[in-house]
């Protein structure tokens, strides 16, 4: 289960999520976000949902792919909309059943956290997936690049974040075949109660530190081998460019931020 885990990795086909500017999608995706918390009724939260459809179809990604990715997360959009659903206590009273008691406020509010969660998890996952992690750097550099003039060092925080995403799909493999291994011992991570299954999982730690630590000490070694030392002074081999199309989703996310705001009110 947890090498299906989309976060980080890069699927290789030819669409036009593919062929955008990395500069757009992130710019794009930041305002998608902003976009779906600005939600508050059924129309906008159908007008979500189907943009983030579109966009999944668009990308090329194989559904089943993306599935199992998402899979995982089901669970906490689950347990959250059913958190609402028992806790809240506002609005008309739906129906009642034993001590359960359903109310209007409850069922909004969980529906809307869950297509939140899902949605921007989704567009935010596509982002990883149609772009190349080398790509995905230079994107991040080039936006961080105003925090210069205040000496920052925007070259080195994108590498550290395309790193961490890119080895995000690293450790869930290497956690998988700690885990295996400490089953093929007697370890049993799913029965008992929480407790014991919390137990269970605190030697995986340990392993999986070590390993981390390995595996950033290797890169680091393999980076000084081959000359790095920052940003300063490095010259690019592939340059960015920002083309029409790039112009043209980045206008259409605003076009769709401007109809979520005014389907607000109605």
């Amino acid at each position: 289960m947890l090498q299906n885990v989309i976060i980080g990795q890069y699927v290789s086909t030819s669409s036009i999520l593919h062929r955008l500017d990395p500069r757009s999608k992130l710019i794009s995706v930041f305002l998608l976000v902003l976009i779906i918390f600005l939600a508050n009724n059924w129309l906008t939260n159908l007008l979500i949902i189907l943009f983030t459809i579109g966009m999944v179809i668009l990308s090329r990604v194989p559904l089943t792919f993306i599935y199992k990715g998402i899979r995982p997360i089901l669970w906490l959009v689950l347990f959250t909309f059913l958190l609402h659903l028992f806790l809240t206590r506002e609005g008309e009273v739906l129906f009642r059943i034993g001590f359960f008691t359903l109310y209007e406020e409850a069922l909004r509010q969980g529906v809307t956290i869950a297509i939140r969660l899902i949605t921007i998890i989704l567009l935010t996952s596509l982002v990883t997936l149609t772009t190349r992690p080398i790509d995905l750097t230079d994107g991040l550099e080039s936006l961080f690049s105003p925090l210069k003039k205040v000496r920052l060092p925007a070259h080195e925080l994108a590498l550290m974040m395309s790193i961490a995403l890119r080895f995000i799909p690293t450790f869930m493999q290497e956690t998988e075949k700690i885990m295996k291994a400490q089953m093929a011992r007697g370890v049993d991570f799913t029965s008992g109660p929480i407790s014991q299954r919390i137990k269970a999982l605190l030697p995986l730690l340990v392993p999986l530190f070590i390993s981390a630590f390995n595996r950033a000490e290797d890169l680091a070694l393999a980076m000084e081998s081959r000359g790095y030392r920052g940003g300063e002074g490095r010259t690019k081999y592939r340059v960015l460019l920002w083309k029409w199309r790039d112009t043209i989703a980045f206008l259409f996310c605003v076009s769709f931020g401007a109809v979520i705001i005014l389907l607000r009110f109605i």
